[in-house]
């Protein structure tokens, strides 16, 4: 099983959804704990309400993973400027996830992904989605020369 996988499995289990379950991996690598973050994330749980119809409901990992990217590339502090490139890393991960659930699923949408069981969570099928959304994080913050273990601060 891959790492991410098992790392993914035990958040699952205790009830994250998979917006929160991206942030708490970004939060993770950071050596960091945010509940208050990982709270405001489950705002995007189960498809933004699960809806129920093809074509909304945008996947929390979408949206989860769009915040985590937000999380290394913007602007926190009224000092701070989002840093370059950010909407760039923005529209790649859109652009890859996108066509990565259209290709096997149809469409973005939870009710795409989970079918008639969309509102519903499922590892078995979100899982490996989800560990590769994560992979496909890293790399874009690797790719702008940004380390996933570091934070704003750091």
């Amino acid at each position: 099983m891959d790492e991410t996988l098992i790392e993914i499995a035990p958040l699952a289990a205790q009830g994250y959804c998979c917006s929160q379950i991206l942030g708490l991996l970004a939060l993770r690598a950071q050596g960091r704990e945010n509940p208050e973050l990982v709270r405001s994330l489950s705002g995007l749980c189960h498809g933004l309400g699960a809806c129920r119809e093809t074509g909304c409901g945008t996947c929390g990992i979408l949206t989860g993973g769009a915040c985590v990217l937000g999380l290394y590339f913007g602007k926190g502090r009224t000092e701070e400027q989002p840093r370059e490139r950010a909407d760039l890393a923005q529209a790649g991960f859109v652009d890859w996830f996108v066509e990565r659930t259209r290709r096997q699923y149809g469409g973005s949408a939870c009710a795409d992904i989970l079918g008639d069981d969309s509102g519903t969570p499922n590892l078995a099928r979100c899982g490996a989605l989800l560990a590769e959304a994560w992979a496909k994080l890293v790399e874009l913050l690797a790719e702008n020369g940004l380390d996933v273990t570091l934070g704003r601060d750091d």
